[in-house]
């Protein structure tokens, strides 16, 4: 029976445990989408999980949507997160980084020039995001030409190429939140009539050619994707979501992905129970897990790998404290995305801790 302590084969890797750091915004870098020099403590500081995934980090200058978050497209970016790698690495622990294309639910304040921000169709979402003046409301985004889709494409495969030049272990493909590839997917945000548009199958294409793109930079086991059914964040909809997806998972077998990464809140189903069969390789589950339900999940045969969210953020030595049952520290959700040490860095592990 395996447990949250056993090793865990992951693509190429093997990784030490089965403790997955999840992708979190953290908004820790400057105007140019360069990480702070506290990123690389942050993320090493973190280092015994069996993998961390890195907050979103927009493959192109055109796909940033928040305030303060960081790219890898330029030399100083990938100095910047060379410098995180390196840290991560030199606490034994392993890295992918996760790229995440806003698309349409960014804002000309966050783009070069003031562009409009890209989606697959020129449909506005409800809601708002974070600018430098704080909340604004979405606009209505500019449907990408076919050129551009393929532009965006040649974006992400640069990407997955730049982040192994500054050391990541992989990369992954962030197709869940109402972001870019999941506007593709959804019928609420695509109503394109050319082939990547209107069937499930159409709808699917952009996704599975990202996918095969990086992978063909990169080697696929070297890529991972995640995608969180009925989430339905960023004002994203799907007619047939359990169509959609169940369609998705179904061509992601014999692509020899790292994993899959399957994150749900609020589901009106259990689409565990519906993708798992349809995968042939390593699958994460996210969501609101503890430690008991966690284990109960990898225990079961149901997850190879669970991903935790803010008690990693707030709890550095997270598998140290599962493993002691210490109590753990509790997260400040005012520092979540505010620039600085405080609520970044300053969370004590078990033994400073007990040590106070």
């Amino acid at each position: 029976m395996n447990s949250l302590f056993s090793h865990v084969q992951i693509g190429r890797y093997n990784l030490s445990n089965r403790m997955v750091m999840a992708p979190m915004t953290r908004s820790r870098a400057d105007d140019a989408g360069v990480p702070s020099e506290l990123v690389p403590t942050y993320y090493a500081q973190r280092a015994s999980a069996g993998l961390i995934i890195s907050e979103g980090v927009f493959p192109v200058a055109q796909g940033k949507g928040y305030v303060r978050t960081p790219g890898i497209e330029t030399a100083e970016q990938v100095a910047a997160w060379r410098m995180v790698a390196e840290a991560v690495h030199a606490r034994g622990g392993r890295i992918f980084i996760q790229l995440m294309h806003c698309g349409r639910v960014s804002h000309p304040s966050l783009l070069a020039d003031g562009a409009q921000p890209q989606g697959p169709s020129a449909i506005k979402a409800a809601g708002q995001t974070w600018t430098a003046t704080g909340l604004q409301d979405f606009v209505t985004p500019q449907a990408l030409s076919l050129t551009e889709i393929a532009a965006v494409i040649a974006g992400y495969r640069q990407a997955a190429r730049l982040a192994i030049e500054a050391g990541f272990d992989g990369v992954e493909l962030h197709a869940a939140s109402g972001y870019l590839p999941e506007q593709f997917l959804s019928t609420g945000s695509n109503q394109r009539d050319d082939q990547y548009g209107g069937s499930v199958q159409n709808r699917a294409r952009f996704v599975l050619e990202v996918l095969a793109a990086m992978a063909s930079e990169i080697g696929s086991d070297r890529v991972g994707i995640k995608i969180s059914p009925e989430m339905n964040f960023n004002d994203i909809t799907d007619a047939n979501p359990q169509e959609t997806y169940s369609y998705l998972v179904e061509q992601l077998r014999g692509l020899n992905l790292a994993y899959l990464h399957v994150a749900l809140f609020g589901a009106s189903v259990d689409y565990h129970a519906l993708l798992r069969p349809l995968f042939d390789g390593s699958y994460l589950v996210g969501g609101g897990l503890d430690q008991r339900s966690a284990a109960a999940l990898i225990a079961n045969g149901r997850a190879d790998a669970a991903v935790f969210g803010s008690a990693f953020l707030a709890n550095p030595d997270l598998p140290e404290r599962f493993r002691a049952g210490a109590e753990l520290n509790l997260p400040n959700k005012d520092t979540f995305y505010a620039p600085g040490a405080e609520g970044y860095i300053d969370y004590p592990a078990m033994s400073l801790s007990a040590n106070a």
